[in-house]
Protein backbone atom coordinates (compact mmCIF):
# COMPACT_ATOMS: atom_id res chain seq x y z
CA UNK A 1 0.00 0.00 0.00
CA UNK A 2 1.35 3.44 -0.95
CA UNK A 3 -1.33 5.72 0.52
CA UNK A 4 -1.42 6.51 4.24
CA UNK A 5 -3.29 8.79 6.61
CA UNK A 6 -1.59 11.22 8.92
CA UNK A 7 -3.81 10.79 11.97
CA UNK A 8 -2.36 13.80 13.75
CA UNK A 9 -3.07 16.21 10.90
CA UNK A 10 -6.07 14.46 9.44
CA UNK A 11 -4.56 14.48 5.94
CA UNK A 12 -3.31 11.81 3.54
CA UNK A 13 0.10 11.21 1.99
CA UNK A 14 1.70 8.90 -0.57
CA UNK A 15 5.02 7.12 -0.39
CA UNK A 16 6.17 4.87 -3.23
CA UNK A 17 9.20 3.84 -5.27
CA UNK A 18 9.67 4.46 -8.99
CA UNK A 19 12.35 4.19 -11.68
CA UNK A 20 13.76 7.52 -12.89
CA UNK A 21 14.58 8.25 -16.55
CA UNK A 22 18.19 7.11 -16.07
CA UNK A 23 17.20 3.76 -14.51
CA UNK A 24 17.74 4.84 -10.90
CA UNK A 25 15.26 3.57 -8.32
CA UNK A 26 13.98 6.45 -6.19
CA UNK A 27 11.56 7.08 -3.34
CA UNK A 28 8.74 9.61 -3.74
CA UNK A 29 6.75 11.03 -0.85
CA UNK A 30 4.17 13.81 -0.86
CA UNK A 31 1.93 14.93 1.98
CA UNK A 32 -1.03 17.22 2.56
CA UNK A 33 -3.83 15.61 0.54
CA UNK A 34 -7.35 16.18 1.86
CA UNK A 35 -8.64 12.79 0.73
CA UNK A 36 -7.32 9.33 -0.05
CA UNK A 37 -8.64 9.72 -3.58
CA UNK A 38 -6.53 12.83 -4.20
CA UNK A 39 -3.42 11.02 -2.92
CA UNK A 40 -4.03 8.05 -5.24
CA UNK A 41 -4.65 10.35 -8.20
CA UNK A 42 -1.33 12.10 -7.56
CA UNK A 43 0.50 8.77 -7.55
CA UNK A 44 -1.16 7.59 -10.76
CA UNK A 45 -0.41 10.84 -12.60
CA UNK A 46 3.17 10.95 -11.31
CA UNK A 47 3.84 7.43 -12.62
CA UNK A 48 2.24 8.24 -15.98
CA UNK A 49 4.54 11.22 -16.29
CA UNK A 50 7.55 9.05 -15.46
CA UNK A 51 6.52 6.53 -18.11
CA UNK A 52 6.43 9.36 -20.64
CA UNK A 53 3.33 8.26 -22.52
CA UNK A 54 0.55 10.33 -24.03
CA UNK A 55 -1.90 9.03 -21.42
CA UNK A 56 -0.40 11.54 -18.97
CA UNK A 57 -2.45 14.68 -18.35
CA UNK A 58 -1.77 17.88 -20.26
CA UNK A 59 -0.85 19.49 -16.93
CA UNK A 60 1.94 16.93 -16.46
CA UNK A 61 3.14 17.53 -20.02
CA UNK A 62 3.39 21.26 -19.33
CA UNK A 63 5.43 20.55 -16.20
CA UNK A 64 7.88 18.46 -18.25
CA UNK A 65 7.99 21.10 -20.98
CA UNK A 66 8.68 23.91 -18.52
CA UNK A 67 11.41 21.88 -16.80
CA UNK A 68 13.06 21.49 -20.20
CA UNK A 69 12.65 25.21 -21.00
CA UNK A 70 14.19 26.18 -17.65
CA UNK A 71 17.52 24.64 -18.69
CA UNK A 72 17.66 26.45 -22.03
CA UNK A 73 15.87 29.79 -21.75
CA UNK A 74 16.19 32.93 -19.66
CA UNK A 75 14.40 32.89 -16.34
CA UNK A 76 12.25 35.84 -17.44
CA UNK A 77 11.21 34.01 -20.63
CA UNK A 78 10.30 30.92 -18.62
CA UNK A 79 8.28 33.00 -16.18
CA UNK A 80 6.35 34.64 -19.03
CA UNK A 81 5.62 31.25 -20.56
CA UNK A 82 4.41 29.86 -17.24
CA UNK A 83 2.16 32.85 -16.67
CA UNK A 84 0.56 32.38 -20.07
CA UNK A 85 0.02 28.64 -19.51
CA UNK A 86 -1.47 29.25 -16.05
CA UNK A 87 -3.91 31.92 -17.19
CA UNK A 88 -4.91 31.00 -20.75
CA UNK A 89 -4.27 27.30 -21.42
CA UNK A 90 -4.17 25.11 -18.30
CA UNK A 91 -7.65 26.11 -17.04
CA UNK A 92 -9.06 24.38 -20.13
CA UNK A 93 -6.71 21.42 -20.68
CA UNK A 94 -4.99 20.68 -17.36
CA UNK A 95 -6.77 17.39 -16.59
CA UNK A 96 -7.20 16.15 -20.17
CA UNK A 97 -4.96 13.27 -21.29
CA UNK A 98 -2.55 14.48 -23.96
CA UNK A 99 -3.71 11.82 -26.43
CA UNK A 100 -7.34 12.93 -26.00
CA UNK A 101 -6.81 16.55 -27.05
CA UNK A 102 -8.44 16.83 -30.49
CA UNK A 103 -8.58 19.56 -33.14
CA UNK A 104 -12.23 20.07 -32.18
CA UNK A 105 -11.24 20.83 -28.59
CA UNK A 106 -8.53 23.21 -29.80
CA UNK A 107 -10.99 24.98 -32.07
CA UNK A 108 -13.49 25.47 -29.23
CA UNK A 109 -10.72 26.78 -26.99
CA UNK A 110 -9.64 29.24 -29.70
CA UNK A 111 -13.23 30.41 -30.10
CA UNK A 112 -13.49 31.01 -26.35
CA UNK A 113 -10.42 33.25 -26.57
CA UNK A 114 -11.93 35.15 -29.50
CA UNK A 115 -15.13 35.71 -27.52
CA UNK A 116 -13.41 36.63 -24.25
CA UNK A 117 -14.71 39.95 -22.86
CA UNK A 118 -11.08 41.08 -22.44
CA UNK A 119 -10.92 41.53 -26.21
CA UNK A 120 -7.42 40.12 -26.81
CA UNK A 121 -5.46 41.54 -29.73
CA UNK A 122 -4.74 39.34 -32.74
CA UNK A 123 -1.03 39.37 -31.95
CA UNK A 124 -1.66 38.23 -28.37
CA UNK A 125 -3.97 35.46 -29.59
CA UNK A 126 -1.19 34.23 -31.86
CA UNK A 127 1.26 34.26 -28.95
CA UNK A 128 -1.10 32.11 -26.86
CA UNK A 129 -1.70 29.72 -29.73
CA UNK A 130 2.02 29.42 -30.43
CA UNK A 131 2.65 28.29 -26.85
CA UNK A 132 -0.03 25.63 -27.13
CA UNK A 133 1.46 24.43 -30.40
CA UNK A 134 4.97 24.41 -28.92
CA UNK A 135 4.04 22.13 -26.02
CA UNK A 136 2.22 19.74 -28.37
CA UNK A 137 5.27 19.63 -30.65
CA UNK A 138 7.28 18.79 -27.53
CA UNK A 139 4.93 15.83 -26.97
CA UNK A 140 5.44 14.68 -30.57
CA UNK A 141 9.20 14.92 -30.33
CA UNK A 142 9.70 13.21 -26.98
CA UNK A 143 6.53 11.42 -25.87
CA UNK A 144 5.10 9.71 -28.93
CA UNK A 145 2.19 11.98 -29.83
CA UNK A 146 1.30 11.26 -33.47
CA UNK A 147 0.20 14.73 -34.62
CA UNK A 148 -0.24 18.29 -33.40
CA UNK A 149 -3.96 19.17 -33.13
CA UNK A 150 -3.10 22.88 -33.06
CA UNK A 151 -1.45 22.63 -36.49
CA UNK A 152 -4.50 20.78 -37.84
CA UNK A 153 -6.64 23.79 -36.90
CA UNK A 154 -4.52 26.13 -39.01
CA UNK A 155 -3.37 29.70 -38.32
CA UNK A 156 -4.84 31.63 -35.40
CA UNK A 157 -4.22 35.29 -34.65
CA UNK A 158 -1.79 37.52 -36.51
CA UNK A 159 1.97 37.96 -36.32
CA UNK A 160 1.79 41.74 -36.49
CA UNK A 161 -0.88 44.34 -35.86
CA UNK A 162 -2.95 45.22 -38.91
CA UNK A 163 -2.44 48.94 -38.32
CA UNK A 164 0.88 50.04 -36.87
CA UNK A 165 0.72 53.09 -34.63
CA UNK A 166 3.47 55.71 -34.60
CA UNK A 167 4.05 59.42 -34.11
CA UNK A 168 5.49 61.95 -36.51
CA UNK A 169 8.08 64.43 -35.30
CA UNK A 170 5.41 67.08 -34.85
CA UNK A 171 3.24 64.74 -32.78
CA UNK A 172 6.17 63.79 -30.59
CA UNK A 173 7.11 67.45 -30.03
CA UNK A 174 3.52 68.22 -29.07
CA UNK A 175 3.45 65.24 -26.68
CA UNK A 176 6.80 65.84 -24.98
CA UNK A 177 5.84 69.37 -23.93
CA UNK A 178 3.32 67.84 -21.51
CA UNK A 179 5.77 65.39 -19.89
CA UNK A 180 6.86 67.18 -16.74
CA UNK A 181 8.90 64.59 -14.82
CA UNK A 182 12.59 64.80 -15.88
CA UNK A 183 13.16 61.03 -15.83
CA UNK A 184 10.10 60.31 -17.97
CA UNK A 185 10.93 63.17 -20.34
CA UNK A 186 14.46 61.92 -21.00
CA UNK A 187 13.23 58.34 -21.35
CA UNK A 188 10.73 59.31 -24.06
CA UNK A 189 13.35 61.42 -25.85
CA UNK A 190 15.73 58.45 -25.92
CA UNK A 191 13.08 56.02 -27.13
CA UNK A 192 11.93 58.31 -29.94
CA UNK A 193 15.34 59.48 -31.20
CA UNK A 194 17.22 56.15 -30.90
CA UNK A 195 14.62 53.42 -31.46
CA UNK A 196 15.96 51.35 -28.57
CA UNK A 197 13.65 48.90 -26.81
CA UNK A 198 12.21 49.89 -23.42
CA UNK A 199 14.15 47.09 -21.70
CA UNK A 200 17.38 48.39 -23.25
CA UNK A 201 16.50 51.88 -22.04
CA UNK A 202 15.89 50.71 -18.46
CA UNK A 203 19.30 48.98 -18.37
CA UNK A 204 21.17 52.06 -19.62
CA UNK A 205 24.03 53.54 -17.56
CA UNK A 206 26.14 56.65 -18.05
CA UNK A 207 29.09 54.38 -18.89
CA UNK A 208 27.15 53.27 -21.98
CA UNK A 209 27.21 56.83 -23.34
CA UNK A 210 30.22 57.96 -25.40
CA UNK A 211 29.91 61.75 -25.25
CA UNK A 212 33.02 62.37 -27.35
CA UNK A 213 31.92 60.27 -30.33
CA UNK A 214 28.16 60.80 -29.82
CA UNK A 215 27.27 57.14 -29.40
CA UNK A 216 25.32 54.90 -27.06
CA UNK A 217 26.25 51.24 -26.59
CA UNK A 218 23.39 48.77 -26.16
CA UNK A 219 24.84 45.81 -24.25
CA UNK A 220 22.06 44.69 -21.89
CA UNK A 221 18.34 44.73 -21.19
CA UNK A 222 16.31 45.01 -17.99
CA UNK A 223 13.24 42.88 -17.23
CA UNK A 224 11.04 42.27 -14.21
CA UNK A 225 11.01 38.84 -12.54
CA UNK A 226 9.01 38.28 -9.36
CA UNK A 227 9.09 41.98 -8.57
CA UNK A 228 12.85 42.27 -9.05
CA UNK A 229 14.77 43.88 -11.91
CA UNK A 230 16.95 41.38 -13.78
CA UNK A 231 19.73 42.51 -16.15
CA UNK A 232 20.36 40.20 -19.10
CA UNK A 233 22.23 40.37 -22.42
CA UNK A 234 20.22 41.97 -25.25
CA UNK A 235 17.37 40.12 -26.98
CA UNK A 236 19.50 38.74 -29.84
CA UNK A 237 23.19 38.89 -30.86
CA UNK A 238 22.41 41.70 -33.34
CA UNK A 239 20.73 43.64 -30.53
CA UNK A 240 24.19 44.18 -29.06
CA UNK A 241 25.03 47.33 -30.98
CA UNK A 242 26.26 50.93 -30.96
CA UNK A 243 23.84 53.72 -31.86
CA UNK A 244 24.96 57.15 -33.04
CA UNK A 245 22.91 59.92 -31.44
CA UNK A 246 22.39 63.66 -32.03
CA UNK A 247 24.30 66.07 -29.83
CA UNK A 248 21.17 67.62 -28.36
CA UNK A 249 20.27 64.21 -26.91
CA UNK A 250 23.70 63.94 -25.29
CA UNK A 251 23.12 67.33 -23.66
CA UNK A 252 19.80 66.10 -22.24
CA UNK A 253 21.49 62.99 -20.84
CA UNK A 254 24.32 64.98 -19.25
CA UNK A 255 21.91 67.49 -17.69
CA UNK A 256 19.76 64.69 -16.26
CA UNK A 257 22.74 62.76 -14.85
CA UNK A 258 24.15 65.91 -13.23
CA UNK A 259 20.91 66.33 -11.30
CA UNK A 260 21.01 62.81 -9.80
CA UNK A 261 22.12 62.58 -6.16
CA UNK A 262 25.00 60.21 -5.29
CA UNK A 263 24.91 58.70 -8.77
CA UNK A 264 27.75 56.49 -10.06
CA UNK A 265 28.33 56.08 -13.84
CA UNK A 266 27.97 52.27 -13.66
CA UNK A 267 24.49 52.54 -12.08
CA UNK A 268 21.28 52.50 -14.09
CA UNK A 269 20.01 55.91 -15.12
CA UNK A 270 16.35 54.92 -14.66
CA UNK A 271 14.96 52.97 -11.72
CA UNK A 272 11.30 52.95 -12.71
CA UNK A 273 9.44 50.20 -14.61
CA UNK A 274 7.64 50.02 -17.95
CA UNK A 275 4.36 50.59 -16.10
CA UNK A 276 5.60 54.02 -15.05
CA UNK A 277 6.32 54.91 -18.67
CA UNK A 278 2.87 53.71 -19.72
CA UNK A 279 1.20 55.81 -17.03
CA UNK A 280 3.19 58.92 -17.95
CA UNK A 281 2.47 58.41 -21.65
CA UNK A 282 -1.27 58.12 -21.10
CA UNK A 283 -1.31 61.26 -18.96
CA UNK A 284 0.66 63.32 -21.49
CA UNK A 285 -1.42 62.03 -24.42
CA UNK A 286 -4.58 63.13 -22.65
CA UNK A 287 -3.16 66.54 -21.81
CA UNK A 288 -1.65 67.18 -25.24
CA UNK A 289 -4.42 65.71 -27.38
CA UNK A 290 -1.95 63.51 -29.27
CA UNK A 291 -3.32 60.07 -30.23
CA UNK A 292 -2.54 57.26 -27.81
CA UNK A 293 0.12 54.73 -28.78
CA UNK A 294 2.04 52.09 -26.86
CA UNK A 295 5.48 52.72 -25.37
CA UNK A 296 6.88 50.19 -27.86
CA UNK A 297 5.38 52.23 -30.70
CA UNK A 298 8.02 54.89 -30.06
CA UNK A 299 10.42 52.36 -31.58
CA UNK A 300 8.15 52.17 -34.63
CA UNK A 301 8.02 55.97 -34.67
CA UNK A 302 11.81 56.13 -34.88
CA UNK A 303 11.89 53.59 -37.70
CA UNK A 304 9.20 55.45 -39.66
CA UNK A 305 11.15 58.69 -39.19
CA UNK A 306 14.31 57.13 -40.64
CA UNK A 307 12.38 55.66 -43.58
CA UNK A 308 10.72 59.00 -44.30
CA UNK A 309 14.18 60.63 -44.25
CA UNK A 310 15.26 58.19 -46.94
CA UNK A 311 17.65 55.95 -45.02
CA UNK A 312 18.43 52.51 -46.40
CA UNK A 313 16.54 49.53 -44.86
CA UNK A 314 19.85 47.88 -43.93
CA UNK A 315 20.84 50.90 -41.84
CA UNK A 316 17.41 50.93 -40.19
CA UNK A 317 17.77 47.22 -39.42
CA UNK A 318 21.21 47.65 -37.85
CA UNK A 319 20.12 50.65 -35.80
CA UNK A 320 17.07 48.82 -34.41
CA UNK A 321 19.10 45.69 -33.67
CA UNK A 322 16.99 43.36 -35.82
CA UNK A 323 18.44 39.90 -36.32
CA UNK A 324 18.14 40.25 -40.10
CA UNK A 325 16.93 42.76 -42.66
CA UNK A 326 13.91 40.57 -43.51
CA UNK A 327 12.46 41.43 -40.09
CA UNK A 328 12.77 45.14 -40.88
CA UNK A 329 11.23 44.81 -44.33
CA UNK A 330 8.34 42.66 -43.07
CA UNK A 331 7.61 45.03 -40.20
CA UNK A 332 7.82 48.31 -42.12
CA UNK A 333 7.07 47.34 -45.73
CA UNK A 334 3.83 49.36 -45.63
CA UNK A 335 5.87 52.54 -45.07
CA UNK A 336 7.76 52.14 -48.36
CA UNK A 337 5.06 52.57 -51.08
CA UNK A 338 5.82 56.28 -51.51
CA UNK A 339 9.46 55.34 -52.07
CA UNK A 340 8.39 53.24 -55.06
CA UNK A 341 6.69 56.32 -56.50
CA UNK A 342 9.88 58.31 -55.98
CA UNK A 343 11.84 55.67 -57.94
CA UNK A 344 9.49 55.86 -60.93
CA UNK A 345 9.49 59.66 -60.81
CA UNK A 346 13.29 59.87 -60.85
CA UNK A 347 13.54 57.33 -63.69
CA UNK A 348 11.00 59.35 -65.62
CA UNK A 349 12.81 62.64 -65.07
CA UNK A 350 16.25 61.27 -65.98
CA UNK A 351 15.36 59.02 -68.92
CA UNK A 352 11.93 60.24 -70.01
CA UNK A 353 13.22 62.83 -72.49
CA UNK A 354 15.47 60.32 -74.26
CA UNK A 355 12.63 57.81 -74.70
CA UNK A 356 10.22 60.52 -75.83
CA UNK A 357 12.66 61.54 -78.55
CA UNK A 358 13.21 57.91 -79.53
CA UNK A 359 9.49 57.23 -79.86
CA UNK A 360 8.97 60.45 -81.86
CA UNK A 361 11.69 59.51 -84.36
CA UNK A 362 10.34 55.93 -84.61
CA UNK A 363 6.84 57.20 -85.46
CA UNK A 364 8.20 59.50 -88.21
CA UNK A 365 9.73 56.48 -89.91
Amino acid sequence: MSVYKNEKRGTWFVSFRYTDWDGTRKQKKKEGFRTKREALEFEREFLKKQDGGTDMSFGSLVELYMEDCATRLRATTVANKQCLFDSKILPTFRSVAVRDITPTMIRRWQNSLLNDPAGYSQTYLKTINNQMSAVMNFAIRYYGLSKNPVVVCGPFGKKSASAMQFWTRDEFRQFIEYVKKPAARLAFELLFWTGMRSGELLALTLNDVDFENARISITKTATQLNGETVINPPKTPKSNRVISVPRFLLALIRDYADRLVDYEPHERLFYFTKHFLLYEMKAACKASGVKKIRVHDLRHSHASLLIEMGFDPLLVSERLGHENIQTTLQTYSHLYPNKQEEVSSRLESEEGENYTAFISNFEKK
